[in-house]
């Protein structure tokens, strides 16, 4: 079993492979299984051919059960500067799974302004053991959340601390007045008890490989399904609203949840679109 401090230079060699260029760098098991943005790749294609830099944002966590490291940061290729997460499964002194996603905002049709790439102290910080909860419980809160979001029609089914936030490819979209979507003005669970997210149908593919009680982190992956077929609907208050997407469409997603007490105290995403009900190369390894 792999401890945090070799998991983390783990992924310091991976990341100074990738700055690199130099896939043959690493050890790789038999089999191993590689992807950036969902698709199935060859190690040493996609980022590993276009990446020149590594920004300082190192928001990393790892899972000593599993043998798993993940890490929030940036990449540049040329020009541009996308927000990433890397997942690193690290086994027997190899690198048997790497999960990538680049959010390329140029590659999306919805650009989230000014984002922000900045060390967040509650993320970073280590929960006391008095308020840490077992792995089982980390995992049903999260997936609390996804099926909270799915078909969202007021009913929480997990627990937001108070003064939750969460941030969607490096931008603040709760509690947030200035963001161009009006209802990021509330926090967490005040969004989800209006029922704003109704036309998200299906929150599929949900996986939770990584679990760090230490930092009370738990990092998942999955897809959010939209039909595109509601059009209007009726928030919770009874104010009426109309759907943002109105066609089929798919996002695949990286997102960490910081636990502590029982509830969800900050939300860290990045996600893209995908085809339309993409299906996962993780899928086989579930």
């Amino acid at each position: 079993m792999a401890t945090r401090h070799e998991l983390y230079g783990a992924l310091d060699r991976y990341l100074a492979a990738l700055l690199a260029q130099d896939h043959t760098r690493l050890d790789w098991a038999d089999g191993a299984l590689t992807t950036e943005n969902n698709v199935a790749l060859e190690q040493g294609d996609g980022l590993w051919q276009t990446v020149t830099g590594i920004g300082p944002y190192d928001l990393r966590f790892a899972d000593e059960q599993t043998g798993q490291v993940a890490l929030f940061t940036t990449v540049t290729e040329t020009n541009d500067t996308s927000g990433a997460c890397i997942r690193i499964r690290y086994s027997s002194a190899s690198f048997a799974e790497v999960e990538t996603i680049v959010v390329r905002q140029k590659d999306e049709a919805l650009v989230f302004p000014d984002p922000k790439f900045e060390t967040k102290p509650v993320m970073e910080t280590p929960v006391p053991e008095a308020e840490r909860s077992r792995r089982d419980e980390m995992i049903a809160l999260a997936d609390g959340y996804f099926s909270t979001l799915q078909l969202n029609d007021g009913t929480i089914r997990t627990r937001f601390h108070p003064g939750c936030n969460r941030i969607e490819n490096g931008v603040q979209t709760t509690n947030n007045p200035d963001f161009f979507v009006p209802v990021a003005h509330l926090g967490c669970e005040e969004q989800f008890a209006q029922g704003n997210y109704r036309y998200d149908d299906r929150l599929r593919g949900r996986r939770f490989p990584l679990v760090d009680e230490e930092r009370g982190i738990v990092l998942a992956h999955g897809f959010i399904d939209h039909c595109g077929k509601l059009g209007e609907y009726e928030l919770t208050d009874g104010t009426k609203v109309t759907s943002p997407i109105r066609r089929p469409h798919t996002f695949y997603l990286s997102e960490a949840f910081k636990i502590r007490e029982g509830a969800i105290e900050q939300i860290e995403a990045n996600f893209i679109t995908v085809p339309y009900h993409m299906p996962s190369p993780w899928d086989s390894r579930a």
